[in-house]
């Protein structure tokens, strides 16, 4: 459930006198969060789960005590948490939905899934930033179910981002089922989105229609130093997932003020980067590290999408495939791919061996302080550190 993320040097508490230079942390089903060291040996594990975890410094972990029950809930975390190194509980909030499901739960629940960060860091480890421990805002990635014929006439999963202080009190939210006529579907797509929503078995059968995987702040970055309103430190940068597309927040407005996608078709910058299919861990990368300012992102492959049907699907949804899966760094303003890695840069055979990188789901991308770059491919449980030249030096 989940990717793990490496965090470095001077971000965790550990023995000083031992010669370290990084961790991973790693979520699992049944097993707790996992704390390995460079050489694969288990640090520590906490009896905690994490959707995904994360480690502040000092050691402080930000998971949750337990998922909705499944009959009921789809990927719906009870709260969001966070406990100290020793695994004492220092901070919870579960206040945002109140949940009376038969037979199983009742009680209010946070609805978190798949991302949320903490004030003062915009997505991961800088040395530039410092995110609150004892205090501050978090941002929530979080679920809501709804009905709303403009899209379908089916119950719906929506996602939406809220912020909520210290004491747990919701300052703000957004919801993307609010802001769907914003992101430019064809007919074909809607026509494909009212009949088949991307249903899943939960809750009686509910539409997961955009499958939002991940939400970060911009923080701060030299596009809006330079004038770009766009890309104001407090806005906020998502996907989704099913949809294809990637896009930005103005938290003040909440309008989508830059996208990439759905269509990588008539769209002549998107069509030059390619079809991105199933993305996760879009993210500006955080002043402070190489490549500051352009976006990150692990683009999956698979399937995912909603349009014309194809020979690969007959009733248009899930009709973009690729086996294969690429990292891409984008200049967010040019709209150009500044760095890329494919499974030809990695050695591999394209097409013959081009499933030889390839993680359909899940999977995570984060820079590095030495400029490297930390590649999870989550389906094959393979985490790898890659230089800008390709080459591997860590797995």
């Amino acid at each position: 459930m989940g990717e793990p993320l490496v965090f470095p040097t001077g971000t965790v508490r550990y023995d000083p006198t031992k010669a370290w230079n990084g961790y991973t942390l790693v979520p699992t089903i049944n097993d707790g969060i996992l704390l390995f060291d460079m050489n694969g040996n288990e640090v520590r594990r906490w009896n905690f789960q994490g959707f995904p975890p994360k480690m502040l410094p000092g050691g402080h972990i930000i998971g949750n005590s337990g998922m909705r029950y499944p009959e009921n809930g789809m990927q719906d975390g009870v709260n969001l948490a966070q406990i100290d190194y020793d695994g004492q509980l220092e901070w919870k909030f579960d206040h945002f939905e109140k949940i009376d499901d038969p037979g199983h739960d009742h009680r209010w629940m946070a609805r978190q899934h798949h991302d949320f960060q903490r004030e003062g860091q915009s997505v991961y480890y800088s040395p530039d930033e410092r995110p609150k421990i004892n205090s501050g805002k978090t941002l929530i990635l979080g679920h809501r179910t709804i009905h709303n014929p403009l899209i379908s006439d089916k119950k719906l999963l929506d996602d939406v981002v809220y912020e909520v202080d210290w004491a747990g009190k919701v300052l703000w939210q957004w919801s993307i089922a609010d802001h769907f006529s914003e992101f430019g579907f064809d007919e074909a797509a809607k026509n494909v989105l009212a009949r088949n929503p991307n249903m899943r078995a939960p809750d009686g059968g509910v539409g997961d229609f955009m499958h939002t995987n991940c939400v970060s702040y911009l923080g701060p970055n030299h596009w809006y130093d330079a004038g770009d309103q766009r890309f104001k430190p407090t806005n906020l940068i998502l996907d989704s997932r099913e949809a294809n597309v990637l896009f930005i927040v103005d938290h003040d407005s909440g309008h989508i003020v830059w996208q990439l996608g759905p269509d990588y078709v008539h769209d002549a910058q998107a069509a030059a980067i390619g079809q991105i299919i199933g993305q996760h861990s879009l993210h500006m990368i955080p002043q402070g590290l190489p490549g500051a300012g352009n976006l990150l992102v692990f683009d999956n492959g698979g399937w995912a999408g909603y349009g014309t049907p194809n020979p690969g699907s007959l009733d248009g949804a899930k009709n973009a495939l690729r086996d294969y899966s690429r990292i891409l760094e984008l200049n967010p303003v040019t709209m150009k791919v500044v760095w890329s890695v494919t499974p030809q840069d990695l050695g591999f055979n394209m097409p013959v061996d081009s499933s030889k990188f390839y993680s359909p789901y899940v999977s995570n991308v984060q820079r590095l302080p030495n400029g490297n770059t930390l590649i999870d491919e989550g389906s094959d449980g393979h985490v790898f550190e890659l230089t800008p030249d390709y080459e591997v030096v860590w797995e």
